[in-house]
């Protein structure tokens, strides 16, 4: 036998494709937990009497705990075993999805759905690892990893749809129930398919630095969150601040532990620096426009939320076939010219985001969202398995923590930073007639829901159409702006990814990495001495 047979990897088997379907669930089930509450919070919050503030928890209590804890679930996972964490995060999901169905109160609820952030964190850092683990053969790797890309995006695309089917036969608290036999399956057959994996040489896990990782996601999710909903206000502001500080005291807590909750050497590799930094900046540009292609579709096009689900559910189709299709191209063509023609299409679909205009436009929004999502449909899985690939094994839950927390802040400073770009331009442009009350008018100036519930609270007819003509159009020329930025910033992002990403090879050629201009050859095994302190 050769040299170069002797050290291939070990292939996976049927055994492993089995296990990979027992991981696609939760993480499927996971995104759609997180979208299908869009439609039962108005028959759940008049079933529990919930107040505006009540809602407002409801909704976003589940984000905020799922960000906060995905560095400690991934690094949790590297310590005690990956397989453990996931079965645990999987039971405590069961019982949390049935809790927040028999809810009797808002608070009930609200403590239910915080639970369910806390154990969906073990989710996307756990499988993940595990895919790692089992999937040792780069090229086999890659496909999987876009099975699980696939699942994800199938659970974004069915959460509406699934949604308004459920609460259309059943009561509000279906949507709940729907986890619990998914996440009974991956506990009947977890134990018996699913490797147990661990970092051997990891030491107990460091409640200050949990403490001090908590304290800086929490804030900065949260002020972001709430700056795309009430703007530049002080508390949201403050609470960037505070998360930046903590943040700050957490990296130089991680520096001087000699076994660090999160292992600062993993930024010394370019290689996953640029996945990483791709896979925020994407989140950041799809965040932004999901929310304002949603928000047309309700309140320019006049759709219900259940309708403009099943329109969206036509470029989450395209997305998927994308996201199919890169595992064919990547064994052939190198992941930076994937990724850079996606994104070039992509800018083309937000370039023509831009001759949107009024209710008839739908056929041409779909159309660019289509190019949209098609284009961007590479970046998940290939920037994953860049930052899988890059990470050494023992550090697979740590890097798979930092990818999934990535994505989550970038879709929150999407909403935030160009979702109130958005904002400003129809506040500028919207014309309010004569005749609308203050309160209507004030509501009607922050944002086109406000105009859209202005006008059917009593207007005569024609001050309503003529509310209604302004606030379309403003707000058609705030989704302009948006889109033209987010192309700017697609372009550059393929720049970046070329410059930056060009030496990683087609998943057909095996694992590794051409070493970088200049020297600077990324890293595949444990990181160098001379990048311990490299941040």
């Amino acid at each position: 036998m050769s040299a170069a047979a002797q050290a291939a990897p070990p292939r996976a088997g049927r055994r492993e494709w089995t296990a990979l379907a027992v991981l696609c669930l939760p993480t499927m089930l996971l995104m759609l937990d997180m979208n299908v509450l869009v439609l039962a919070l108005p028959h759940l919050s008049a079933d529990l009497e919930a107040s505006a503030v009540q809602q407002l928890w409801i909704t976003d209590v589940y984000g905020f705990l799922i960000a906060g804890f995905l560095v400690t679930m991934g690094t949790l996972g590297d310590r005690a075993g990956r397989r453990r964490v996931l079965l645990g995060g999987a039971a405590a999901f069961a019982a949390a999805s049935a809790l927040a169905a028999f809810s009797t109160s808002a608070e009930m609820l609200i403590l239910a759905r915080a639970v369910l952030g806390l154990a969906g964190a073990t989710v996307m850092p756990s499988t993940l690892a595990l895919i790692s683990d089992m999937f040792k053969d780069s090229r086999q790797r890659a496909a999987a990893v876009s099975a699980w890309a696939t699942s994800l995006m199938v659970g974004v695309a069915l959460g509406p749809a699934v949604g308004g089917v459920l609460l259309g036969a059943f009561w509000w608290g279906s949507v709940f129930l729907l986890a619990v036999p998914v996440m009974l399956l991956v506990l009947l057959t977890g134990p018996k398919l699913l490797p147990e994996s661990r970092d051997p040489a990891a030491g107990r896990l460091d409640a200050v630095s949990v403490t001090l990782s908590l304290a800086t996601v929490l804030p900065l999710v949260y002020g972001l969150k709430e700056l795309a909903r009430d703007g530049w206000q002080p508390l949201p502001l403050a609470a960037l601040a505070a998360g930046a500080a903590v943040g700050t005291a957490f990296v130089l807590r991680q520096r001087k532990l000699a076994d660090p909750m999160l292992d600062l050497r993993l930024f010394g590799d370019p290689t996953l620096r640029a996945g990483l930094l791709v896979g925020l900046l994407n989140a950041t540009i799809m965040g932004a426009t999901g929310l304002m292609v949603a928000l047309y579709l309700q309140t320019v096009a006049g759709l219900s939320p259940l309708e403009a689900g099943l329109w969206l559910l036509i470029p989450a189709t395209t997305m998927v076939i994308g996201v199919n299709l890169t595992t064919v191209l990547t064994r052939r063509l190198r992941p930076a010219h994937v990724l850079a023609a996606g994104l070039a299409l992509a800018a083309v679909g937000q370039f023509l985001l831009t001759g949107t205009s009024g209710a008839g436009g739908i056929a041409l929004l779909l159309t660019a969202t289509c190019l949209i999502y098609f284009g961007t449909s590479p970046v998940g899985p290939l920037t994953t398995n860049v930052v899988l690939e890059a990470a050494p094994p023992e550090k697979a839950g740590a890097a798979s923590a930092l990818s999934s927390t990535g994505g989550e802040f970038g879709v929150a400073l999407g909403i935030a930073g160009l979702g109130s770009l958005g904002a400003s331009v129809y506040t500028a442009r919207v014309t309010v007639p004569d005749g609308v009350d203050a309160a209507s008018a004030e509501a009607a100036r922050e944002s086109i829901a406000g105009a859209v519930s202005a006008a059917s609270a009593g207007l005569p007819p024609g001050t309503a159409d003529e509310l209604l003509e302004s606030a379309r159009a403003a707000f058609a020329s705030g989704l302009h702006s948006v889109a033209a930025v987010s192309a700017a910033l697609s372009l550059g992002l393929a720049v970046l990814i070329v410059l930056r990403l060009r030496s990683v090879r087609p998943s057909g050629e095996g694992h590794g990495h051409e070493p970088a201009a200049g020297g600077d050859a990324p890293q595949t095994g444990t990181p160098r001495a001379d990048t311990a302190h490299a941040g």
